[in-house]
């Protein structure tokens, strides 16, 4: 025997822990929806951060690159969670975007992701922007883009590779002149929705394959901190 179910027409306001019938369209039909955006429910908890160089910052620097993996290594965006943390640090999505500053240039990509474990000594880092309040307060993390791994305990190794680019398509010397200038990579975005967990101790950085020269980014970098 079939059993009906009821629903209701139109929109409801409703309390955290109330209960109700679902909701239903004018037709009876059943509504689904993502309601708001895909992070608002993350941000509205206040579970929300960032952090990224948002100054025009130079990586022209062996140590935004691979070949630095340890306590001197500058993530061009990355984050620390310390040994402390009651929660996991879910990345969410990474921004990047790099320009040439002069017309002679060497591009650092590609680009990749490297983390390291076990860390709780890294005396560095700055606090993530709250992404409900706007206030740079309530994370567990450390925002590490633009600042040297101070206090690494363990050496990064590089995981994969990221799709995140921009400044110059070569790795090598390039002099550019107004009859033939450089081709240059876009910048973009890095969706990684919740694929990466950082976890107490954990470190996730980007870093450049090549040393750049006469190049500067910013970046970003967005994750939910779960609770254990």
């Amino acid at each position: 025997m079939a059993v009906p179910i009821q629903g209701q027409a139109g929109p409801q306001v409703l309390a955290d822990g109330a209960t109700a019938t679902l909701r239903i369209g004018k037709s009876a039909e059943q509504i689904v929806t993502e309601l708001h955006g895909r992070f608002y429910e993350q941000a509205y908890r206040g579970a929300l951060f960032s952090g990224g160089m948002g100054a025009i910052t130079s990586i022209s620097n062996a140590t935004f690159t691979s070949a630095t993996l340890g306590a001197t290594c500058t993530p061009i965006a990355g984050v620390w969670n310390p040994g402390t943390s009651t929660a996991n640090l879910a990345i969410l999505q990474a921004i990047m975007n790099v320009i040439l500053t002069a017309l002679q240039a060497t591009g650092g990509g590609p680009f990749v992701w490297a983390t390291s474990t076990g860390n709780n000594s890294i005396s560095t880092g700055n606090v993530p922007l709250n992404r409900k309040t706007l206030a740079k307060s309530g994370s567990q993390a450390k925002d590490m883009s633009g600042v040297a791994l101070t206090g690494l305990t363990n050496n990064l190794v590089v995981q994969q590779g990221s799709p995140l680019g921009g400044g110059s398509a070569y790795n090598a010397s390039l002099l550019a002149t107004a009859a033939g200038f450089a081709t240059i990579n876009g910048g973009g975005v890095e969706n990684f929705d919740g694929s990466i967990l950082v976890p107490p101790g954990g470190v996730l950085a980007l870093l450049a394959t090549t040393t750049p020269v006469a190049h500067s980014a910013v970046s970003g970098l967005l994750w939910e901190e779960v609770a254990l």
